[in-house]
């Protein structure tokens, strides 16, 4: 058994390019960013940032369109993939993408215009809503549990 999952929180680096492929199929692409923030051996704080390419199809495709902005924080749960292409002189290059399977609109719009990302969107807020997270119930004689 393997598995490939990835979950990252971050913001988005560029609104997303979405093309429409055969047969009515999107796919959007864009970047997002995660930081992390440590305090090196001399008390300095340091930040790193890494940049993740993201893939969306279909559905998801649709609302990165509509609501998917730069600057704007999400949500994204998906699998890795790796592919190689021939560059223009003739090298072979790899990309690694995130295949977003879930996606999650954190925070609004406004609060990315605040912190200094216009987007020269409108400032009205997002009708979309992901849909909750279906509750769990805990099985019943969880006393044979071993911790």
């Amino acid at each position: 058994m393997s598995v490939n999952k990835v979950i990252l929180v971050g913001n988005v680096g560029k609104d997303p390019e979405v093309r429409n492929l055969d047969a009515g199929v999107k796919v959007a692409n864009f970047t997002l960013a995660t930081s992390e923030t440590y305090t090196a051996k001399n008390g300095e704080k340091v930040t790193t940032t890494e940049w993740h390419n993201i893939v969306l199809w279909r559905g998801l495709a649709d609302v990165a369109e509509k609501y998917v902005t730069k600057g704007r924080q999400l949500y994204i749960e998906g699998r890795l993939r790796t592919r190689s292409y021939d560059d223009q002189s003739g090298n072979k290059r790899y990309i690694t993408e995130i295949y977003g399977d879930v996606m999650q609109l954190l925070g609004n719009r406004e609060s990315a215009e605040n912190r200094g990302i216009a987007n020269g969107r409108s400032n009205q807020t997002d009708s979309f809503q992901p849909a909750p997270a279906p509750e769990i119930e805990a099985p019943e004689g969880d006393e044979d549990l071993p911790f």
